[in-house]
């Protein structure tokens, strides 16, 4: 088992890491802002389970085999770029809150497609970016003691912390972006400004994606 010390040290260091803005938190409010808090919290539920993946990958080893194999790093490094940019660029071209939230019957029909298309935008916003399974893979180990007990539990440990910690994030913002979609609605240059914003700052996170 983790000790407490370095417990306490691993979630400051992940509070850290989530209260930087990074293409996880653009899609979230963007998501959130544009169609509503539920699909804001789906885009979550998909980052969360891609976090977990990426714990897993680590501990099976895949992490080392991307530092091993540069070419297959820079092929899910530009894979990541592309998805990145591709999002942008729907946001860009999307009209101004065109999805809003819908009622009756009529938005029953395609919610729940929409509600995968978003979960599988978060999961994979998040899966094509080599640099998180890269940063799992360097920061469990070095919180994990072989004395304190069985590695495997350790890491169990240490991934369900960091899964959880940051759905708590993204619920967050998820929820508090959804409010500010309120206030947007009044304005249709603040809508504008909102898009142009995150389109920006998605097709910001690609280039630096891709030229790291």
């Amino acid at each position: 088992m983790v000790s407490a010390n370095l417990l306490v040290t691993f979630i400051l260091a992940l509070v850290v890491v989530y209260a930087i803005p990074g293409p996880d938190m653009a899609l979230i409010l963007q998501t959130s802002i544009a169609r509503g808090t539920r699909k804001g919290l789906t885009a979550a539920a998909g980052l969360a389970v891609s976090r977990a993946t990426h714990v897993t990958l680590s501990a099976c080893g895949v992490a080392a085999l991307l530092k091993a194999a540069p070419w297959l790093y820079e092929i899910v490094r530009y894979g990541g770029a592309a998805y990145l940019a591709y999002i942008a660029i729907q946001i860009f071209r999307s009209p101004v809150f065109a999805l809003k939230p819908e009622s009756g019957a009529a938005a029953t029909g395609d919610e729940g497609g929409a509600l995968r298309q978003t979960f599988v935008k978060g999961l994979l916003t998040n899966l094509l970016n080599p640099k998180a399974l890269l940063f799992c893979s360097v920061l469990l180990p070095q919180f994990i003691r072989p004395g304190a007990g069985p590695v495997a539990f350790q890491v169990t440990e240490l991934g369900v912390i960091l899964v959880i910690l940051g759905a708590l994030f993204d619920t967050l913002y998820a929820v508090g972006a959804a409010r500010i979609s309120g206030v947007l609605r009044k304005y249709p240059l603040a809508q504008t400004l909102q898009r142009w914003t995150f389109s920006a700052a998605l097709i910001g996170f690609a280039l630096r994606l891709s030229l790291d």
